[in-house]
């Protein structure tokens, strides 16, 4: 034992030396792969841009071919541009290039109703029967709900809209302190309808997706805030869009309650019947005025002129109608059980999409808000076998480095790739498509000072920009 002993007491110093200078080599590795400028860690992988050859957006429409029923601007544009295919009537599919758009502004009604203190939800599409007998709404709905038989003979309809369901889901948890209120939960959800004759493409169709968001409050003054809160954010959603807008006294219809606004889009395509005030701004759906009336009841000197509107948001204060159905309760600052006052508050996402190609676009080319451009640059390879042929390894990597370096414009770069079609072609498809910047590479970029074509479809500006220039242009670029 003190013969094995001895022997390791010898062997230690060698043993730890060793130890040491591992554990240091070990050190210095890691130290070097951290301080050395030679090696790079990407904190995201580079993203090849989309090329549009390869995007699935087909052309349902060839020029000069009729397009049969197509009764609005929106409608012709996004089947001709292949952005939306019918289904069925009043339901369609949803393209990857459209796709792309909603979910933008899906971002920015997320953002909104967050700064607001919205929480989001999903609740099912299949709602039971028994809630809306509860609420008395299942026969007042009438042929526009989608009602269905399960196998065991129970009855469903397909979600119209949430205020039972949501009401239900708050009455379940019984200890609510006033507290947490208000609570604004909403989501962001498929809706169906009945239409008897669903037109105008997704302006008005029987599947559609729409953000509805649904208030609860300690009482009828703490209500109203939250009611002018969430209207407030509506406008700075449209504003933020670029649309011109108008809130406009409503009508509340089945969803019931005491008060209730519009949001419209002026345009002529619309179908509701708008009287606005010169004078003092007052404005009002046809529908709750007195018939003829032309004089404005708010300022008592104005004239009221007609108008028509796309409805694209729609507030209501609800008081108890349906927490008192219910008995969606809190417990309020005397510990004492009390029926929450209630709001709702709708926005159609696809309606808005149709509607603001409607209101901004031209007969023959798609204008969008900036901010929910599906791509916000489209850049141009040079033609095959032209002068400029050359150019495209310049062309593929000025698109590659536009949708990596600048934070903003991270995958919102595509290239059009199909070199066989003239510059000429592209850039009529491009202006149709309405990619808000299209940059041409041609053989002004093979220059000693390279320089781009770059064209501003909103503003109708063409300019020639060096790279730095192009750069400096697009990083000011609002992207969501």
């Amino acid at each position: 034992m003190e013969v094995f002993m001895h022997h390791c007491y010898r062997k230690l110093p060698a043993l730890l030396s060793r130890t040491l200078f591992k554990a240091l080599k070990r050190s210095h590795i890691k130290c070097a792969i951290q301080t050395s400028p030679l090696v790079s860690i990407p904190s995201k992988p580079t993203i090849p841009p989309p090329l549009v050859s390869r995007l699935f957006q087909p052309s349902n429409l060839r020029e000069g071919q009729e397009g049969g029923d197509l009764t609005c601007r929106s409608q012709r544009l996004m089947l001709q541009t292949g952005l939306i295919h019918p289904s069925n009537p009043g339901c369609f599919y949803y393209l990857p290039v459209t796709l792309r758009s909603m979910e933008k502004l899906v971002r920015l009604i997320d953002e909104e109703m967050h700064a607001i203190g919205g929480q989001k939800v999903d609740m099912p599409a299949l709602c039971s029967a028994e809630l809306w007998k509860k609420s008395g709404r299942w026969e007042l709905m009438g042929k526009e709900m989608f009602r269905l038989l399960d196998r065991h003979n129970a009855e469903y309809c397909l979600g119209p809209t949430h205020e039972e369901a949501v009401t239900e889901l708050f009455a379940s948890q019984t200890t609510i302190s006033y507290k947490k209120l208000p609570l604004l939960l909403y989501q962001v959800t498929r809706k169906f309808r009945d239409e008897q004759k669903p037109k105008f493409g997704l302006l008005r169709g029987r599947e559609f997706y729409m953000k509805d968001m649904y208030s609860f409050d300690i009482d009828e003054e703490a209500a109203l805030h939250t009611y002018h809160s969430v209207c407030q954010s509506y406008g700075r959603i449209f504003d933020r869009l670029g649309l011109k807008w108008v809130q406009v006294q409503a009508a509340t219809g089945n969803i019931g309650g005491t008060l209730s606004h519009e949001f419209q889009l002026p345009a002529d395509i619309g179908e509701d019947q708008l009287l606005v005030c010169g004078n003092c701004g007052f404005s009002a759906n046809i529908e709750t005025m007195e018939p003829g009336q032309t004089e404005c009841s708010q300022c008592q000197t104005g004239t009221l002129t007609e108008s028509k509107g796309i409805e694209v948001g729609h507030t209501f204060y609800l008081g108890t109608k349906y927490s008192q159905a219910f008995k969606a309760l809190f417990v309020n600052a005397s510990n004492v059980p009390a029926v929450a006052e209630m709001g709702c508050f709708g926005l159609g996402v696809t309606r808005i999409l149709a509607a603001s190609i409607e209101v901004m676009s031209s007969e023959d080319a798609i204008c969008w808000p900036g901010l929910i451009a599906p791509y916000q640059v489209c850049v141009l390879l040079p033609k095959k076998g032209s002068k400029a042929n050359e150019a495209t390894q310049v062309a593929e990597e000025l698109a590659q480095s536009l949708g990596n370096s600048l934070p903003n414009l991270r995958g919102e770069v595509v290239l059009d790739d199909r070199v066989q079609m003239t510059i000429g072609k592209r850039l009529k498809d491009a202006k149709i498509l309405g990619y808000p910047y299209v940059v041409v590479v041609g053989q002004k970029a093979l220059e000693d000072l390279p320089s781009f074509e770059v064209i501003c479809q909103q503003s109708g500006e063409t300019m020639f920009l060096s790279k730095q220039g192009l750069v400096d242009l697009l990083s000011k670029v609002e992207t969501i």
